[in-house]
């Protein structure tokens, strides 16, 4: 249960980070408030998943999810530059959360 508590947090994290991006510097109160319930939601899930996974794993898959997700979306939402190189640096991102996930303890 905890992975998919990790995951759900990861989602979460890609939801504030676009509505943080849509809040214009939090002058959008609507968007404002969706990234700081997203964010809350996050972390509670992030909590519990840490409860069984070692801090290390969890923080970095939660991190990773965040980080190729909102890389994602930027691209194909906000319209966001593409290259090799960037694509390359969210593979390796993405094998390394594979990496953790295959590394941590049953």
């Amino acid at each position: 249960m905890a992975w998919i508590y990790l995951f759900i947090a990861g989602l979460f994290e890609i939801v504030w980070a676009f509505a943080l991006k849509q809040s214009d510097g939090f002058t959008r109160p609507g968007a404002a408030l969706v990234t700081v319930a997203a964010m809350a939601v996050s972390i509670i899930l992030l909590a519990a998943a840490m409860k069984s996974l070692p801090l290390g794993t969890a923080y970095m898959v939660w991190t990773g999810i965040g980080a190729v997700g909102a890389f994602v979306v930027g691209i194909v939402v906000l319209g966001e530059a593409v290259s090799p190189v960037r694509i390359i640096a969210a593979l390796l991102i993405a094998a390394g959360l594979a990496l953790m996930k295959w590394s941590a303890p049953a």
